[in-house]
This record gives structure tokens, sequence and C-alpha cells, in this order.
């Protein structure tokens, strides 16, 4: 539970930290003429995808309870992030795969995030009233105590003067 928390917690500082790395990478590994792609397709591809998919994270239901993503959330993010990464190493002869398989993996990272979204919303039956309510749904086998009626109590106006 501790790292899908932490994966929780980590998606909002990616989105302007994976952005940073690519330009310490241009710096570190790079140089020349690659800051351009890199300050005008990369950094800005990179910040909008995250955020995007953080917003997409957190506004499903279960996520929001829990303050923790799913198992494929992080399996889909390590995999995004690491390739990301990679691709801020400009390694020589595996840049373009590594660009390629970050693309593709970003992707399906959307393409998963938009169908637990649906699947969560559409299985509840209520939608996203269901999400108000959510931390108050008991396991399964346990039922809510009753409350008593409230006790109502009648005050009648009368005349004093008599």
């Amino acid at each position: 539970m501790w790292l899908r928390r932490a994966v929780f917690r980590w998606l909002l500082p990616a989105a302007f930290l994976l952005p940073l790395w690519l330009i310490v990478g241009w710096a570190v590994f790079q140089g020349g003429w690659a800051i351009l792609w890199v300050l005008f397709i990369a950094v800005p591809s990179v910040l909008v995808g995250q955020l995007a998919l953080t917003l997409l994270t957190r506004s499903r239901p279960s996520v929001r309870a829990e303050r923790a993503v799913s198992w494929l959330d992080v399996a889909g993010f390590a995999t995004w992030h690491a390739l990301t990464v990679a691709v801020g190493c400009f390694v020589d002869g595996a840049f373009g795969w590594l660009l390629i398989a970050a693309i593709l993996v970003g992707l399906g990272l959307v393409w998963l995030q938009v169908w637990q979204l649906w699947t969560e919303l559409r299985g509840s039956g209520v939608g996203i009233r269901e999400t108000v309510a959510w931390s108050q749904v008991r396991p399964s086998g346990q039922r809510a105590a009753t409350s008593p009626q409230p006790e109502v109590i009648i005050v009648e106006e009368t005349d004093s003067r008599g």
C-alpha cells in the first residue's frame, strides 16, 4: 500500500521534474541544437501529458478515497517515467527506440486511465454522485447502525393575557 500511495503523491511533482530532467539531460549528455527539440516539443509534451494523466488518475473515486493508485497505475507510470528518464539520457543508437517506446507507453497509459475511470463510474450505477459518499461505503457483511428516530418536541404558544 505504501508504494501505491507514494506513486499517488509522486504524480504531480513528476509533471515538473520529468521535463526538468529532459533539460538537464540535454545539458549533460547532448548539447548543441537539440535544445530546440527539447524546449519546444519534449518538455511541453511531457508536462501536459503528465498533468492530463494525473488529472485522469486522481478523478477516479477509488483513488480519491484510498489516496493510492492501482497496481496497474504503478506499473504504467513506472514504465513511462523510466522511459522518459532514459530518453533524457540521449543514448546514441537507442534514442529513437526509447522515444517511440515512451510515446507508445504514454498513449497506452492514457487509454488505461480512461478505461479505469469509465469502469469505475459505469459499474457503480450511481456515477459521479457516488464519489461524495465513497468514504462511507461499508465492507460487505456490515450493516449500517440504525439511528433512533429523533425526538420531536412541539411547543405551543399560549396567550398569557388571561
